[in-house]
């Protein structure tokens, strides 16, 4: 009889033990085990979805989107790019200027890379312009790569393909800058800024080859976005320029798309999703907690 009970005993606390740790391995596994935040510079929404654009535009039709997120005031880059990366609005992360000033030094509040660097994991940037380097925290950044001489999108994704492959990064920023270079000198909507997007989709491409060439795709989420739009303004000349300095919605309105592991198949994201989303949902697919003054919130509706 005791022999019986102990045998109980010993079948009961198997099975506890199995249940325990299963429950802590599945609590501990990160929803997705890469995030690739993707930003399209001065990338109008309605423009984007007028635009021949099949690498996106699939990825959109196969997860989940919303055409009408919304930046930050001011939608300049550097001020909402530090936004989408920091989770907190310009009132606190006081990144208010928008061109490398290496006297400014850097962001003063903790970056995604930061905090995900905190729990071991691997992180890189791909950049189109040297700006980024305000958010090169030191540490929090495992590879920065601004490729030179030529930055464009293509040269950006070529010099991501090159890499990802060694480096495996867990969270991983990319930005592609030629839609906003273009849209300066030529006009919000301009056919030159068109084609601009549709060499962004071209080394959008690349991207997800690369990782798919890497065995990584089937454990990657990607977020496809822009830290602004913009709207017609006239130069000192009366030329047609694009700018993005106000609160209208032309500027401020961007694109949300999620694709990869776990996301709704063509799915429309209702609830407002804001820049420092953006932040928030990497993080969360990632395991990595929310500080608790994260202006973000995960769009989890996002996902299944």
């Amino acid at each position: 009889m005791i022999q019986s009970k102990r045998k109980l005993l010993a079948l009961l606390l198997g099975i506890f033990a199995i249940h325990f740790f299963s429950q802590i391995t599945a609590t501990a596994a990160p929803r997705a085990k890469y995030v690739f935040i993707i930003s399209f510079d001065q990338g109008n929404p309605d423009l984007i979805q007028s635009t021949e654009m099949p690498t996106f535009h699939s990825m959109a039709a196969n997860g989940a989107r919303t055409w009408e997120a919304y930046t930050i005031i001011p939608p300049l880059t550097l001020p909402s790019h530090t936004s989408m990366l920091t989770g907190v609005g310009v009132q606190k992360h006081q990144v208010l200027w928008n061109d490398y000033q290496p006297t400014n030094g850097l962001v003063k509040v903790p970056t995604i890379f930061s905090l995900a660097k905190q729990r071991g994991l691997k992180t890189a940037m791909f950049v189109g312009k040297e700006k980024f380097k305000h958010l090169e925290v030191p540490g929090s950044i495992d590879t920065l790569v601004w490729p030179q001489p030529d930055d464009d999108a293509k040269s950006v994704a070529k010099a991501f393909a090159a890499e990802v492959g060694k480096l495996k990064p867990n969270l991983t920023f990319i930005h592609f800058r030629d839609p906003d270079t273009v849209g300066h000198k030529t006009g919000s909507h301009s056919p030159e800024k068109t084609q601009a997007l549709r060499d962004c989709d071209e080394a959008l491409k690349i991207i997800k080859d690369a990782i798919a060439a890497a065995g990584m795709e089937k454990d990657s989420v990607f977020i496809l976005t822009a830290d602004h739009g913009s709207h017609d303004s006239k130069d000192k000349n009366g030329k047609t320029v694009g700018v993005h300095n106000t609160a209208e919605t032309a500027d401020v309105v961007i694109p949300w798309v999620v694709w990869g592991k776990g996301v709704k198949k063509n799915f429309t994201v209702t609830k407002p999703v804001v820049q420092y989303d953006t932040a928030a949902t990497a993080l969360w697919l990632l395991k990595v907690p929310l500080p608790e003054d994260f202006w973000g919130r995960p769009v989890t509706s996002a996902f299944n």
